[in-house]
Formats: structure tokens, sequence, C-alpha cells
């Protein structure tokens, strides 16, 4: 156990990797987000959207940027503080007193550990809040404010209807997303704004054509009384859009694990795949597995390749790392999604190549 204590050279370690870590971490998400308020200054203009629109716009996602980029934070960050001690000798003086590669690796460990239970936090808290606002501000300006989100669900304005759907759910269909609400409700007025129709549905889906209700309950009202019809399916003549709808969506991956795990829960009780909700939540619940080990697999850059060269060759191998990881990732999801692997385990084998290259690495170098 005594390679778990900490000791002073912990905290040269911890504390030059912080420093390295919280620098690229900040410059990564501040770039990110003046792209983005770039792209957010060409919707100034439309339907109302004001340059304070965009800038409430950009401020919102920080969280989700920052989660984000974090990862990619702690490849380059950690090569550029261990790659400055070994550039220095710092690294070799240290090997000469006794502290094997792994010490001093579990060193940069411990300290990206800590930063990443913030991190965490504020991925399934802030981030997810913040692009609700975000999206609800992009669905007012796709739709010229006739769609709106609120606590109660997603609401539209259709002529003398309005439509309220408790939730909104990306399915796969055919390969491709489609939009499907759920608890739909339709409220129909007169000219004078009375109610004369209410309509409930259990899942409202747009076939490419034309929307069809599922299992409805449908409820008139006029001066003998109401009446009530349900029938299993109805056509419904609607000019809501799909697409903007789609496109208006929060992304599965910017929910929170469980708003996710709601939706896998309900497409799972309708006989359906959870599909890009499983693939988003283990990504999620893999997240701090991945952060450490991309760091770990940094390291051995450190011990070799970075003792000798300037900062360009950190931050470029660090980049490489990084985006090597990235589509890793990527084609291993895309891999188990065609060939129908598990998302978990999807989600889970470049964590476990990863870990297996750097254990290979230091049990070699022992």
């Amino acid at each position: 156990m005594a390679i778990f204590r900490i000791k002073r050279v912990d905290w040269l370690i911890g504390i030059t990797v912080l420093t390295s870590l919280l620098t690229v971490w900040l410059v990564l998400a501040g770039l990110d987000a003046v792209f983005q308020l770039l792209r957010q200054l060409g919707n100034i203009g439309k339907n109302g959207y004001t340059l304070s629109n965009a800038i409430v716009y950009v401020l919102v996602t920080i969280p989700r940027r920052l989660y984000e980029m974090f990862i990619f934070a702690t490849a380059i960050g950690g090569l550029l503080g261990l790659g400055g001690l070994a550039a220095s000798g710092e690294l070799t003086a240290l090997r000469t007193t006794g502290l094997s590669k792994l010490r001093i690796a579990v060193s940069a460990v411990g300290v990206v550990a800590v930063v990443t239970v913030g991190v965490m936090i504020l991925g399934e808290t802030a981030a997810p809040w913040g692009d609700q606002q975000a999206q609800a501000m992009d669905l007012r300006v796709r739709s010229s404010g006739a769609l709106g989100e609120t606590s109660s669900g997603l609401w539209a304005r259709d002529g003398n209807r309005f439509i309220n759907a408790k939730s909104s759910l990306l399915r796969q269909v055919d390969g491709h997303d489609a939009v499907q609400l759920a608890d739909v409700r339709v409220f129909t007025m007169t000219s004078d704004g009375q109610l004369s129709r209410f309509d409930w549905a259990k899942t409202a889906e747009h076939n490419g054509k034309q929307w069809v209700f599922d299992q409805v309950r449908s409820t008139t009202l006029d001066e003998h009384g109401t009446h009530t019809t349900t029938t299993r399916n109805e056509q419904w003549d609607s000019r809501l859009d799909p697409n903007v709808l789609q496109e208006s969506l929060i992304q599965p991956q910017y929910l929170a694990m469980r708003d996710l795990r709601r939706n896998m829960n309900y497409l799972e009780g309708n006989g359906e795949s959870p599909g890009v909700y499983a693939i988003a939540f283990w990504a999620r619940a893999l997240y701090p597995l991945n952060v450490l080990v991309l760091v770990l697999c940094a390291m051995p850059f450190a011990f070799g390749a970075l003792r000798s060269g300037g900062l360009g060759k950190r931050m470029f191998m660090g980049m490489l790392l990084a985006i090597g990881w990235y589509f890793l990732q990527k084609a291993m999801v895309s891999f188990g999604t065609v060939y129908g692997i598990p998302p978990l385990v999807a989600n889970l084998l470049p964590a476990l190549i990863l870990a297996l290259a750097a254990w290979l690495y230091f049990r070699r170098h022992a």
C-alpha cells in the first residue's frame, strides 16, 4: 500500500499536471464557445433573435462544453505537464530516487481523478440544464415561436389547436432517426376561445407523410354534453414540422443519465430498442474510466518521446492521442450498432484496449 501514500513528490507532479490541464481545458472550451458564438450571430434578426440571446445561448452551454472538452484536455494537459518535467530533467531525477514509472503515473492520474468527480457532477446537473435552455431558444427561432419547451413538456400551436406532449423521443426507423411524441394532448378551441374538443393519444409519430396517433381517446363538447370515442390508430392532420422538431430536440449525448435511463425504460417497456439513448447512457457511465485510462496511456510518451523536444512536440503528441481515442471510440460504437453488439460492450472496448496497452507498457518497464 506504500505506493498510494501521498508524498511531497506527489504534490509536485499533481500540481504540475493540474496547472497544464486547467490551462488547456479553458483554452479548448473557450475556443469552442467562440466558434459557437460566431455561428449564433447568423441567427440574429430571425424571429426577434438578438445579440443578447446569442450570448445567453453560448453562456448556458459552457458547462456542457467544459464537460466535453475535459477528456481531451486531460490527455494534452497531462503530456504538457509531465513532458515539461521530462524536458527539464526532473523526471530523470525522480527516477534516480527510486520512483517507478507506474508510481509517477499514479500521481498524475490521481489528481485527474479528483477533478473528474467534479466534472461528472457538472455533466449531470448544470450541463443538461443549460442545454435545455439553449435548445428551447433554438426551438423558438426555428419554429417562429410556434413551438416551445416548458416544465410540462413540449407545447405547439397549430391554428386553433394547442398541442402538448409530455415527452419527445428519438427512435430508429429504417436506419434513420425519427421523432415520437408521447402522452400527447390536443386542445381544439372555438373562435371565441372555448374548448370544443380534447384528444389524448399514447404516442404520435410522423410516418413521412403525416402524423399518426396511437391509442386515441377523443372527447367533443357541445350543447348536448360531452361525447367520448376511442380508436386504436388515427391520422392526425397537423402542420407540425417533424424536421424542425427533430433538429430542436436535445440530443441524447446532452441528457443527464437519469433522463437517459427514463427514456430507455420507456422504449424497452414498449418493446422497442433504446438505440441512441443506450449508447449515450453507457458513454456517460464509462466517462470516468475513459478519462483515467487515456491519461494513463499518455504517460509513456512523457518517459520516452518527450524527454527531448519543445512545447510544440508535446502539444502534437497530446492532440494525436486524444484524436486517436475519439475516432477509436466512434468506430467501436458504430461497429457495435451495425453488428448488434450491446452498447455497454461497444463503449467499454476502447477503454479496455487502452488499459491493456498501458498495462503491457508498465509491466515491461516495471
